[in-house]
């Protein structure tokens, strides 16, 4: 059987699904399928919140998507947060911070967090994100090799700096690159390191 993958640059204020079963968020969201018209069976290879964006990984092949998911590969994020963060809230979210996940505490895995001498190349952050509104903001880089519920959102904000913009920008050795936001791009082989 032929499977299709494709990686797209969510934009912010899209949910990383094709639709939704819910009248109440087909009125009110915005999902996937207004970015391409893709093929049946088509899902997502992990998520971005809604609030997030950057490089999105879509397959076809269930069993791929499946060991993507659970091989613990790389995942950079590119962070602006709110604050001029210190060395030792660094080394607190990179030792390993206590978040909740579901209700539950849980201590992330130990991750590389690198503060970004200047901001990134990256398209003009969304309007509906209020960035800069009371405090200077920072750039920093973390890879995480796990994906909780908003994990990088939360360990950012446990350290006492929010982010205020997150960009996913490498999945593995799948790089984001110089995609614009809501830009597809088929791919004949998702992985090809796994």
């Amino acid at each position: 059987m032929e499977h299709f993958h494709f990686k797209i640059y969510k934009p912010v204020g899209m949910l990383s699904q094709m639709t939704s079963g819910e009248d109440r968020q087909l009125r009110k969201k915005r999902f996937l399928s207004e970015l391409h018209d893709f093929p049946e069976g088509l899902m997502p290879v992990g998520r971005l919140d809604e609030k997030s964006e950057g490089l999105l990984l879509l397959t076809t092949d269930g069993k791929l998507s499946d060991t993507i998911n659970r091989s613990g590969i790389e995942k950079e994020y590119l962070a602006q947060l709110d604050g001029l963060i210190t060395t030792e809230a660094i080394k607190e979210i990179s030792e390993g911070i206590t978040i909740g996940v579901f209700g539950q505490k849980y201590t992330t895995k130990p991750c590389k967090v690198t503060i970004l001498s200047e901001p990134p190349a990256l398209p003009d952050a969304d309007k509906s994100l209020r960035i800069g509104k009371h405090r200077p903001t920072s750039w920093v880089s973390i890879i995480i090799k796990e994906g909780k519920f908003r994990q990088v959102r939360k360990m950012t904000a446990a350290a006492g700096f929010p982010t205020v913009r997150l960009v996913r920008v490498r999945i593995g050795e799948i790089v984001l690159g110089e995609m614009q936001p809501r830009e597809v791009v088929i791919t004949s082989n998702l992985l090809p390191s796994f």
